[in-house]
């Protein structure tokens, strides 16, 4: 019997290279966006966020550098 459903395309999930080991992310912000939530870095080098699939990957300086949450600077 032929399967019911066909295979659906899933893309890779979004990968963004950052320079620290803790990361925030907030899915991209807006109403899309969900709660913002900070991780680390494990020993690998990477971090995949739990709601949007977001992979962080820890780039050594002087790379390509994308904050995916960029906040202003502001002192507290």
């Amino acid at each position: 019997m032929p399967p019911r459903h066909s295979p659906t395309y899933s893309p890779k999930p979004e990968e963004i290279k950052v320079t620290t080991a803790r990361v925030a992310c907030d899915g991209g912000g807006g109403a899309l966006g969900h709660p913002l939530v900070y991780m680390d870095v494990g020993d690998d080098g990477t971090v995949e966020c739990g709601y949007c699939d977001r992979r962080f990957v820890l780039a050594k300086r002087g790379s390509d550098y994308h904050d995916p949450a960029p906040r202003p600077e502001v002192g507290h």
